[in-house]
């Protein structure tokens, strides 16, 4: 899977709370009251289980895999039920649609296209701009590649993370470089002119050489996108544990460096920072991703996946089998549940908005003026045309600047 930050159940994804009301059947779905744009679709599966990774996951089982294909299908018609009906206030007209994982395209070919026939036949695609796949190298071929190029999806997220061998076995990734090289002109050959490539940094004994040459590499390929992200111990995770035991460690310190060179080499190339881990071509800002960061509503489908609407957000139940049998049984996959306050809105937008290009707008950091003067003061963040943006000290510092205004 990508070490996507930005998706769905990741940082948005931890501000649910775990003691929220439980699902039922006919718990009805709150997109009957609201127009939403923006579909967050999760995969679990994966070939091998990534020992960094703290996303939901599980290892593949061909078994079960049709029927969760027919379990995501039945709850997008839970959530699409009302404009059938003749209310046109729930999924309406998607602007945007991101399938995450795990490994999406561990699927085969007849479950892709099951489900990717099956967005078309229960919604209406005329407004979409971006359907993003995630893939992992090693789960690519050209018969894959066709299928998505001919169902819609117009964006790839290859999981490639170093083009370093040795590295990549450290991560338990299932993929060699060449691998992930081949599964990049694979994606390019198919026609698909829109791919992302994760990399990651910060990792036990990385040099700054073996970054550089991976950074290199990367902008040798063209993609249109690159997303970057340091190494963090995620609980839950057999490196959380190494590192609770000493094995490894982190330093703040080369994080920022290689924050740094990365900042340097991207832009030189041609990329634009347009948020802390996400760099592109004009024109090719990830979407779905900025309507995160802008705190604009979205749907979670899929075991684990997170949705806020309005000032209401929810979670799945965190187990596919489970997920599996409510939704073929008549029941909601809700797990958990919570009203969301004024407060708790404006914070989010306060610190996923910092981590971006344009900053946070000077009226929502109003009542934050001490705090605001102290890290213009240290040159954390500064003022411009009314916002205030992060430096570029403050962006190796993103997070403990946001914790300022928590």
């Amino acid at each position: 899977m990508s070490n996507g930050a930005n998706h769905n159940c990741s940082a948005i994804a931890a501000a649910v709370s775990t003691a929220g009301s439980p699902a039922y059947a006919g718990d009805p779905p709150a997109t009957a009251r609201r127009h939403v744009r923006h579909i967050y679709v999760h995969i679990p599966f994966c070939a091998r289980i990534c020992p960094y990774c703290a996303f939901y996951k599980d290892l593949l089982d061909r078994s079960r895999t049709w029927r969760f294909c027919e379990a995501i299908l039945r709850e997008l018609e839970l959530h699409e039920s009302t404009r059938r009906t003749g209310d046109r206030r729930s999924l309406g007209r998607p602007s945007t649609i991101y399938f995450g994982g795990g490994t999406p395209t561990a699927l085969n070919i007849a479950q892709l296209e099951l489900l990717l026939r099956g967005f078309h036949e229960r919604l209406d695609l005329s407004e979409l701009v971006e359907w993003t796949m995630e893939a992992n190298p090693g789960s690519v071929s050209a018969r894959k590649a066709g299928v998505l190029k001919k169902f819609g999806p117009n964006r790839i997220s290859l999981g490639v993370q170093s083009w370093d061998d040795e590295l990549l076995k450290l991560l338990g990734r299932e993929h060699n470089a060449r691998q992930a090289e081949e599964s990049f002109r694979i994606l390019r050959d198919s026609g698909l002119k829109n791919i992302n490539i994760d990399l990651m940094f910060g990792l036990p004994d990385q040099s700054l050489d073996q970054w550089r040459a991976t950074l290199e590499k990367t902008i040798a390929l063209e993609p249109e996108h690159i997303s970057t992200y340091c190494l963090t111990y995620e609980e839950d995770t057999e490196f959380f544990l190494r590192h609770a035991r000493g094995e490894f460690r982190q330093d703040a310190d080369a994080d920022a460096e290689f924050f740094e060179i990365t900042l340097a080499t991207l832009q030189d190339a041609g990329y634009e920072h347009y948020e802390i881990s996400n760099y592109a071509r004009r024109g090719f800002e990830s979407v779905q991703n900025r309507a995160y960061w802008l705190g604009e509503d979205y749907l979670g489908i899929g075991p684990s996946a997170v949705s806020t609407i309005g000032m209401q957000r929810w979670q799945n139940v965190c187990d596919y089998r489970t997920y599996i049998d409510r939704l073929l049984s008549g029941e909601s996959p809700r797990e958990s549940s919570e009203n969301l306050t004024h407060e708790m809105k404006r914070t989010e937008r306060i610190a996923l908005a910092l981590r971006t290009r344009d900053g946070v707008s000077g009226l929502e950091l109003k009542g934050f003026a001490p705090q605001t003067d102290e890290l213009i003061a240290l040159k954390l963040l500064r003022e411009s045309n009314g916002n205030f943006v992060l430096t570029q000290k403050g962006k190796a510092l993103a997070d403990s600047v946001a914790e300022a205004f928590l």
